[in-house]
């Protein structure tokens, strides 16, 4: 989905080309058009898929964009707040395992722990060099059955999380983007933030204890947030 500006990203940086089309040419895409899967890809793991995208394999490639481009594009979106700068944090994060896959060596954490790793510098890079500009919230529409008391509360408060995550320094941010919505373990999300398990769980506590304080100065409680549908 992204092959064409990542080609752009390689031609800026002068770092090689991609291959012509490695999410598949059109012959190989379904009824939907989505490509066909490779089943020995789909069961190769990252290591061996890297293998194959530093030996110039665009279906190795494809197949590690289609692995994790779900996951990195929504830690941008939660990182930026911003649709278009997201996908280009992610557009340029795969550039570079195209660009870094004859240097690439499995450690730690391996390929998931170096892509978040690498999506999350550039959504920091990105916030320092750029203003990002939130997009507008929409009108609120006139529903003729107005949703029950419980879950226009839910929904105010959700998006005052949202805003309020937006608003935390960006280690912060991270913190609670990689742990808490993401689900990474702390281990893994302090390698991605190059800390030692000590400071990511210091850095932790303090995220989650900033986030408690300004939902609090907005009136935001934890039960506001539980779904209408579990509300007595």
């Amino acid at each position: 989905m992204f092959h064409g500006d990542i080609q752009r990203h390689a031609d800026v940086l002068g770092e090689g080309s991609f291959p012509p089309e490695p999410l598949g040419r059109p012959a190989e895409r379904g009824a939907q058009g989505r490509r066909r899967s490779d089943p020995a890809l789909a069961r190769a793991d990252d290591t061996a898929l890297m293998a194959g995208v530093a030996a110039g394999d665009a279906a190795a490639f494809a197949q590690i964009v289609d692995r994790h481009v779900g996951a990195l594009y929504r830690v941008a979106m939660r990182m930026l707040g911003d649709a278009q700068e997201a996908e280009d944090v992610v557009q340029e994060a795969f550039a570079r395992v195209w660009q870094q896959a004859p240097r690439w060596q499995p450690s730690g954490a391996g390929l998931v722990g170096w892509l978040h790793r690498v999506t999350i510098n550039l959504c920091f890079d990105r916030k320092r060099r750029f203003r990002v500009v939130l997009a507008p919230e929409l009108p609120e529409q006139v529903d003729e059955a107005p949703l029950a008391d419980a879950a226009i509360v839910a929904e105010q408060a959700r998006a005052e999380v949202a805003r309020t995550l937006a608003d935390l320094p960006e280690r912060y941010r991270a913190a609670l983007v990689l742990c808490y919505y993401e689900g990474l373990s702390n281990a893994l999300a302090a390698e991605v933030l190059e800390l030692n398990i000590k400071a990511m769980e210091s850095l932790l506590f303090r995220a989650r204890r900033h986030m408690r304080d300004l939902l609090e100065k907005r009136d935001v409680r934890c039960l506001d947030l539980v779904p209408a549908s579990t509300a007595a």
